[in-house]
Order: C-alpha cells, then sequence, then structure tokens
C-alpha cells in the first residue's frame, strides 16, 4: 500500500493579507449503512443548537441532530483590503 504525502506551504502571515472562515455545509451521514444502503436525511445546512462555541450542544446539529463532523466542510477565504490612498495622498504633497 503506497502512503501520500501531503505538504502544506505556510506563507508568512504579514505578507497575506486573507482570512479564513469555515463553514458547514450538507450532512453526508449515511443513515443505511447497517443495511448496506446509502441514505442520507437531506439537512442542507449545520445549524447548531446553540451559538456558545465550545459547548457540546454547539456541536450538534438543530435540524437533523447529528454531530458537525458529518455536515461537508466549506473553508471560506476572504481579502482583506488595504488602503493605500493615505500613503499616496501624503506623498503627492
Amino acid at each position: 500500500m503506497k502512503k501520500l504525502q501531503l505538504f502544506l506551504k505556510r506563507e508568512d502571515s504579514s505578507t497575506n493579507s486573507a482570512n479564513f472562515s469555515v463553514r458547514y455545509k450538507e450532512c453526508q451521514k449515511n443513515h443505511a449503512a447497517r443495511v448496506g444502503g446509502y441514505a442520507v436525511d437531506g439537512c442542507r445546512e449545520y445549524m447548531p443548537i446553540s451559538g456558545e462555541e465550545g459547548t457540546n450542544s454547539a456541536f450538534t446539529c438543530a435540524a437533523c441532530g447529528c454531530h458537525r463532523n458529518f455536515h461537508r466542510r466549506q473553508v471560506v477565504e476572504t481579502e482583506v483590503a488595504s488602503d493605500s490612498s493615505s500613503s499616496s495622498s501624503s506623498t503627492n504633497n
């Protein structure tokens, strides 16, 4: 069996001005795995029972009742725009 090696390149945080946020989408839990089938419940997006991060109820979906790990994880990258107009206006004087 071959092993797959994965190398992640980290960039310097001072040069990279992007923020990452994680969203959980549709549930992928196979409810018919015991009988050898495949059936999902149709939960379209993860909604925690409570809004407080770190509690046990924050990891349980209010819509389908399963753990957050069964939901598809989506990493969203948002870029932070820097204000370069202030530095260019001071050089023109």
